[in-house]
């Protein structure tokens, strides 16, 4: 019974189950339809919420966000069941086809069950995958990669400026740098190889951010170009105040090591304000910046200033190759000449050199590239070749642009009226500018002062170059100088300088000109009496112009007329009448050409305030009256004159009675000659004279009237630039003063410390020495502190430069001839000893040695010149008789010798 039973429950409880599966089986097909219609309401359901979570994907990544992977994981599985459901759909009405009876029957039960079932899961799947995908987040911010590369074209001749770049990036000392060049040289092409090389090479830096400044810069403008780098970029934040957005900035940096690149600078940036921590040493983040000024980098702070300049010759050709291209240099056999003569024009300057090199690449004849080289040599304004008024002169332009007055626009333009290449004189120019009224005139030495300091400025924002106290204008700059001038400032100038001119040019309208230059030609005439009321500057410096050819009333109607330039004119041996005509003179430089005497006539000059008399070799006639006549003089440069006079000078150019000059009340700047005892005496007692003097020659004329004195004592002269001692007897040279009624004399008796402060030349740049045969030592030099060239010939007696015993009496930090560029020694027979140890020449450039036989040792050593490439000139004879501190000095200057 009990065994009957269990089998009983056993069988019933099969049956039931098998009754239940069969059931459920039964609905998989009975309810298809119902089926397919849940499938098809969740699938609708789940491409909507696809579709909602793209959507907020793409605007996240539109904000730099980057979508989560689960949320990728998720589409990518939903995308799988659409294609799934989809097969489905196209199976559905075949499946559907086969039932009967109401749905309760199928012609082929297997398929339509395993069809129904495949409904059904895919039903729960798709009820899953939304589920899944209700997302509170889609997307996060992410770190941006450390360096975003830059799009850069390969670069030509800035590798050693590269290095210097990348060198600071390794030194703690330099967190700030700044680099300076004129517009087109290559800062920021230079900028992005730093930014690209820094993902290319292994690095400490958490970050490297680039953002360009640009001239007209706010505040905000940079937060926002650093707050995409650093994932700030929503619209909340951007609506942030600038004081937020600093915070929010510096937290974030605070905590990074980072390079931070400034592109185009034009004035200060205030990184406090703008949240970025300032790179301190220890920190080890950096700040690397370009800019056009050099003032900028002082503004900036920078521990390192480092000058992009323009390429050298062969790095220009290279580029030059480079963009005109082989087929168009070898089309011709004369083109590659020219071509290279078309590239010189461009100075280096790397965007002159890109944008001509382009322009001339489909030039295939020698005469487009010799029109080409001419138009490049040209100074005419209209004449410009294709591309440099479109996409040279305007970003030069900027430069100009961001000068912020006129007087120093007027300034710069006017050094475009001197030729190519053409160095001119700082207190020249400053002449220049007074006359013409550029500078205020409240104070003679301020108007120079702020002369010198418009200069410093033009210098420092790369609009004009220096050597030494010259200055000229970069040749591609100075014809965007002259564009300016001629189409934007409508300026009337006339420039046809180096143009091989045999005569002054035709000119239709001379009434219209306000400004001409016609320097260094071949004129040898001045024909005519133009009629030109409006002409201020008239410059014919350098030419062949023979007094017998000029019209006598050629000036006879240029009533404006501020300022005349005839000089380096040797054949000019008399002025012409005419001159005296020229009632608004301001400025007359008749400086080297061969004029013997200045007549009465000039007396009617009356407004002239600037003469310029030097190395007038044939003068022999000043009339005293006539100079003290000029009572608004200001500057008189009569330095370097009379030497070559056919008799006796008399006391005539060297002013014997130099009251007349005490009388002119305006005078701040003097070069003199100084022939006589009397002359030299009355200038020695001349406190007013020595303070104005910015050049002094004293020279023993055919006569011998300087021979009595046989030491000479020189009152401390602060603004002396270039003193000039030729053919005196003199033995000893002095600095004497008094002081609390006791005169004070050079080398023994005061202190180094005392001679820093006040009591030395400090603006003494040159020293000419020349056959005076009794002097043995210049040891008085030493205290001129900026002195860079020194020049030594035919002192007979000469034995040491400086002499041991005056150098041993001095004290304190004193370091001998830092400044020095350029030594002569020359016909010193007696010469042993420059100084007795090695001196650190930092600043040198040149040694020149000859017919010095004694002098066995130069003061060099292996720390002398550190990192510069010096010149030493001399006989191979000499050179090979040298001593030397050991030999190892001797190999590291045997580079630098050139023998003669």
């Amino acid at each position: 019974m009990g065994n009957c039973l269990s089998f009983s429950i056993s069988v019933d409880q099969a049956v039931s189950r098998s009754w239940d599966c069969v059931a459920g089986q039964a609905r998989y097909i009975c309810k298809l339809e119902q089926n397919l219609q849940a499938l098809e309401a969740e699938a609708k359901r789940l491409t909507e919420q696809r579709d909602d979570v793209n959507r907020r994907v793409l605007l996240a990544e539109e904000q730099l966000m980057e979508p989560l992977e689960k949320v990728k994981g998720w589409l990518d599985r939903v995308e799988e069941k659409i294609k799934e459901i989809e097969q489905i759909r196209g199976d559905a009405p075949a499946q559907i086809n086969n039932l009967g009876l109401g749905g309760y029957f199928s012609e082929s039960c297997c398929s339509s069950y395993k069809f129904g079932k495949r409904v059904v899961q895919k039903t729960r799947d798709v009820a899953n995958l939304r589920t899944e995908g209700d997302f509170l987040d889609v997307a996060e911010r992410c770190p941006a990669p450390s360096v975003v590369v830059r799009p850069s074209e390969p670069t030509v001749g800035l590798e050693s400026t590269f290095d210097k770049v990348w060198a600071c990036l390794t030194d703690e000392g330099s967190n700030i740098i700044g680099l300076y060049g004129m517009g087109g040289v290559g800062k920021t092409t230079l900028l992005s190889q730093i930014n690209n090389e820094l993902q290319q090479r292994r690095n400490n830096f958490d970050i490297v951010i680039w953002a360009t400044v640009s001239k007209n810069h706010t505040i905000e403008k940079v937060q926002d170009e650093i707050g995409r780098k650093i994932g700030y970029s929503d619209e909340g934040w951007k609506q942030k105040s600038c004081d937020e957005k600093a915070i929010d900035i510096f937290a974030r940096l605070s905590k990074k090591k980072f390079v931070l690149l400034l592109d185009d600078i034009w004035e200060r940036v205030d990184l406090g304000k703008v949240g970025i921590p300032i790179p301190r040493q220890g920190h080890g983040s950096k700040l690397i910046f370009t800019t056009r000024s050099l003032g900028v980098c002082g503004q900036m702070e920078a521990h390192k200033k480092i000058m992009v300049d323009c390429l050298a010759p062969e790095k220009a050709w290279e580029l030059f190759q480079i963009k005109v291209g082989e087929e168009t240099l070898d089309s011709h056999p004369q083109i590659h000449g020219l071509a290279k003569a078309v590239a010189e024009e461009c100075k280096g300057l790397p965007l002159a050199l890109i944008t001509i090199g382009r322009a001339m690449s489909s030039k295939k004849t020698p005469e487009q590239w010799e029109y080409a080289r001419r138009i490049l040599r040209s100074s005419v304004a209209n004449h410009v070749l294709p591309g440099m008024r479109e996409e040279v002169y305007p970003l030069l332009k900027f430069s100009y642009d961001s000068l912020p007055n006129r007087k120093l626009k007027s300034c710069f333009l006017y050094c475009a009226l001197f030729p190519e290449d053409f160095l001119v004189r700082r207190c020249e120019l400053i002449d220049y500018w007074i006359a013409e009224g550029f500078l205020d005139e409240y104070d003679s030495i301020c108007d120079r002062n702020e002369g010198h300091d418009i200069i410093c400025t033009l210098l420092g924002l790369c609009l004009l170059e220096e050597d030494d106290d010259e200055v000229k204008m970069h040749d591609v700059i100075r014809d965007m100088a002259l564009w300016i001038a001629s189409e934007i400032e409508k300026e009337k100038y006339i420039v046809e300088t180096s143009a091989q001119l045999t005569e002054a040019p035709e000119i239709e309208n001379w009434g219209m000109i306000k400004r001409l230059s016609l320097m260094s030609n071949k004129i040898q005439s001045l024909r005519g009496t133009p009629d030109c009321p409006d002409l201020l500057t008239l410059f014919l410096e350098n030419n062949d112009l023979q007094s017998m050819r000029l019209a006598m009333d050629f000036f006879q109607n240029m009533v404006s007329l501020t300022v005349l330039n005839l000089s380096n004119n040797p054949g000019l041996t008399e002025l012409p009448v005419g001159i005296s005509n020229l009632v608004s003179l301001q400025c007359l430089n008749i400086s080297g050409t061969g004029v013997k005497e200045l007549p009465m006539e000039l007396s009617s000059l009356s407004k002239l305030k600037f003469l310029n008399l030097e190395m007038t070799w044939n003068l022999e006639t000043v009339p005293e009256r006539l100079i003290y006549g000029f009572s608004r003089l200001q500057v008189l440069r009569m330095g370097w004159t009379g030497f070559g006079a056919s008799r006796a000078i008399n006391g005539n150019i060297s002013f014997s009675r130099l009251e007349y000059l005490e009388c002119l009340k305006y005078l701040n700047a003097l070069t003199i000659t100084i022939c006589n005892d009397s002359a030299l005496e009355g200038f020695l007692s001349s406190h007013r004279l020595q303070g104005c003097t910015e050049g002094l020659c004293i020279h023993r004329p055919k006569d011998d009237s300087l021979s009595s004195k046989k030491t000479l004592c020189l009152p401390p002269m602060k603004r002396l630039q270039y003193l000039s001692l030729e053919s005196t007897s003199m033995e000893e040279v002095k600095i004497e003063w008094e002081e609390e009624g006791r005169k004070i004399q050079t080398p023994y008796d005061f202190q180094t410390s005392v001679i820093a402060s006040e009591r030395n030349f400090y603006n003494l740049w040159t020293v000419d020495i020349r056959s005076c045969t009794n002097l043995k030592d210049i040891t008085w030099i030493i205290w001129a502190p900026n002195l860079r060239n020194l020049i030594v010939s035919g002192c007979r007696r000469m034995e040491e430069i400086i002499s041991e015993g005056g150098v041993a009496a001095i004290t304190g930090d004193l370091i001998l001839l830092e400044k020095l560029k350029n030594l002569i020694l020359s016909s010193l027979p007696e010469l042993k000893s420059i100084h007795r140890f090695a001196l650190s020449f930092p600043s040198l450039v040149a040694i020149r040695v000859d017919d010095c036989p004694k002098l066995r040792k130069i003061p060099l050593s292996s720390n002398s010149a550190k990192g510069r490439r010096i010149i030493i000139r001399g006989e191979q004879q000499w050179w090979n008789e040298l001593e030397w501190e050991d030999e190892s000095v001797r190999d590291i200057f045997l580079p630098s010798f050139q023998p003669w």
